[in-house]
């Protein structure tokens, strides 16, 4: 079977799956988008990977602008027709999308009807809802409802148009209900983390002295995205009055962005031992997570539950005790009550009530080390991809095998 994995993002567990694909005799292309900047995963061949795998990425001449709407609009339009462009030029018995824009999405799902070509929906998250979120802010109500109801039709169009949508929780199903998606056309999978490429590994190594001075007694480290389902105002309010309680902490933000420059600008006007670092290459993730006693992560209050932060699930295969600053409702902060890590409210309060289990493990370093083992050891009994590339197999012969009988 020819597969073409499309994941936007260029994340991690995305690679893993195709990685895992082309070892059960598969042909896959696997695309991302060169200018979305994200923590990437192992986008290029591998010495242990099959021959049957390949990686490319699209580039556009036009700038990404993640939050200017209208320049946002044609960089999607100018995106889709570029990747259209090349899927007329292969033949694959399958596609598999994954975080495409809504507007490119649209585009695509429009071209794969006419084609008749299969492909699968890998829904990570209701992107309709964060993009009618983003227009109530700079809308007058009228325009901002009409222009979210027009986005979410946008989506149920796509996901009805899909030969099968694989989503990532149980939330979703109510909203493909609401959208008419048929239910056998329905899977969830969860996410999970590629346990081979980030694992355990010495709290001082090669790049600690990257992220912290030496002798600092915590060492918090928060790593991806910093949007707008993020408030990196927590990250300050956490150090501020942990170092308040005579501790030496300092943190580490591996992240760009907006966001990011902000949190680096906030942090030297209020000489805070904050250091901001862009994203890092694939293969130092392992060392850069591991130089943390603490794993930080955030999500909004406003955030859905069907935004679950993937962060943590690496946090996990990481083995570091984790603290969440999340709504207690998010799939992701059931995951880390499991590993013995802490939750907290995604607010000032929230963060200054969760001050209170730094301290303890500050002063505990077994304890460190007991939840850190935890962490690895629920990442390993969760995350088992060969189980998942078996249900993606599954899936993709299913949905090829139901083309080829409706063009006979």
């Amino acid at each position: 079977m020819e597969v073409i994995v499309h994941d936007f993002s260029g994340h991690p567990f995305q690679a893993e799956l195709s990685r895992k694909l082309a070892g059960r005799g598969h042909t896959v292309e696997h695309v991302s988008a060169e200018q979305y900047v994200s923590g990437k995963g192992h986008l290029e061949h591998q010495d242990d990977d099959p021959d049957s795998l390949t990686f490319s990425s699209i580039k556009l001449d036009l700038p990404f602008k993640k939050y200017a709407p209208f320049s946002r609009l044609r960089w999607e339009r100018a995106y889709a027709h570029e990747w259209i462009a090349q899927l007329r030029s292969w033949s694959p018995d399958v596609v598999i999308a994954c975080n495409l824009p809504l507007i490119t999405l649209f585009l695509f799902s429009r071209h794969a009807k006419r084609r008749k070509l299969a492909w699968v929906l890998w829904h990570q998250d209701i992107y309709s809802f964060a993009l009618a979120d983003e227009l109530r802010r700079k809308l007058p109500r009228p325009l901002a409802w009409l222009g979210g109801k027009v986005l979410v039709g946008l989506e149920a169009r796509c996901a009805r148009r899909a030969a099968h949508v694989v989503a990532i929780g149980d939330a979703f199903e109510g909203v493909y209900r609401d959208w008419n998606v048929p239910t056998d056309h329905v899977s969830v999978i969860p996410n999970w983390a590629p346990l081979d490429k980030i694992y355990p590994v010495e709290r001082d190594n090669a790049r600690t002295a990257d992220l912290f001075d030496a002798g600092t007694e915590l060492r918090l480290v928060y790593a991806g995205t910093l949007g707008r389902k993020h408030n990196p105002r927590l990250l300050i309010d956490l150090l501020t009055t942990v170092r308040s309680k005579g501790i030496d902490a300092e943190i580490a933000v591996i992240s760009e962005g907006e966001a990011a420059d902000d949190l680096a600008t906030i942090a030297r006007d209020e000489k805070l031992p904050v250091r901001v670092l862009p994203f890092q290459p694939a293969a130092d993730l392992p060392n850069v997570l591991g130089t943390a006693d603490v794993l930080v992560a955030l999500l909004e209050p406003d955030a859905t539950k069907f935004s679950i932060p993937s962060k943590v699930l690496s946090y996990m295969a990481a083995g570091r005790p984790i603290l969440g600053l999340m709504p207690a409702d998010n799939p992701a902060a059931a995951d880390i009550v499991a590993t013995g890590g802490h939750v907290g409210l995604p607010s000032t309060a929230g963060a200054l009530a969760s001050v209170e289990w730094l301290v303890t493990l500050e002063a505990d370093p077994e304890l460190v080390a007991t939840i850190g083992k935890r962490s690895r050891e629920v990442a390993e009994q969760k995350f088992d991809v060969d189980k998942v590339a078996a249900e993606f197999e599954t899936i993709l012969t299913d949905v090829t095998a139901a083309r080829s009988s409706s063009t006979v």
